[in-house]
């Protein structure tokens, strides 16, 4: 017997959100291999090993669109992808380096007493602030998952909302 599952059932098995789901679906990464007579999508066993897929590559670096092409016999090769990671790995270094020589700097004029220029302390701080943003931005999923609970809360509001005014008609 296949096993199929409702995007909802997947969403909690893997973790990702209905909403990431629907819009893998939305841009041809990963489309349902079934629905149910009312129209809800339902997924296979072939349609979860592409998700591994995804995520798999996903965790390497490659874009959605790069996953895309990888996945549907598209000219990226495994040592491509390797190149890629390693190209962004190296770009990742680069801007820890620049961002360790700004403390160091400012360090140095911190124990030397002397005063830490308005520009030196924005320059750090802005350094600071993008390696900060740059993992909140790379943990997608806790957003996607936070705009999730968004649209579900906003859409129970609507429900209310509807319920009180016809109460009060």
């Amino acid at each position: 017997m296949k096993r199929h599952w409702k995007v909802g059932d997947l969403a909690k098995l893997t973790g990702l959100t209905v909403r990431t789901l629907r819009y893998y679906d939305q841009i041809g990464l990963l489309s349902p291999s079934d629905q149910t007579e009312s129209g809800h999508r339902l997924y296979g066993e072939s349609d979860l090993s592409r998700l591994h897929q995804i995520l798999s590559l996903k965790e390497l670096g490659l874009s959605l669109e790069e996953v895309k092409s990888v996945l549907n016999g598209g000219q990226i090769s495994p040592l491509e992808i390797v190149g890629l990671q390693i190209g962004r790995i190296q770009e990742q270094i680069k801007l820890q380096q620049r961002l360790l020589e700004q403390l160091r700097h400012v360090s140095k004029l911190m124990q030397g007493k002397a005063e830490v220029s308005v520009e030196d302390f924005t320059s750090l701080l802005q350094a600071m602030k993008m390696e900060f943003e740059k993992p909140v931005i790379e943990r997608q999923w806790g957003w996607e998952r936070h705009l999730d609970l968004l649209g579900d809360f906003l859409a129970e509001e609507e429900v209310q909302i509807s319920k009180h005014k016809e109460e009060n008609q």
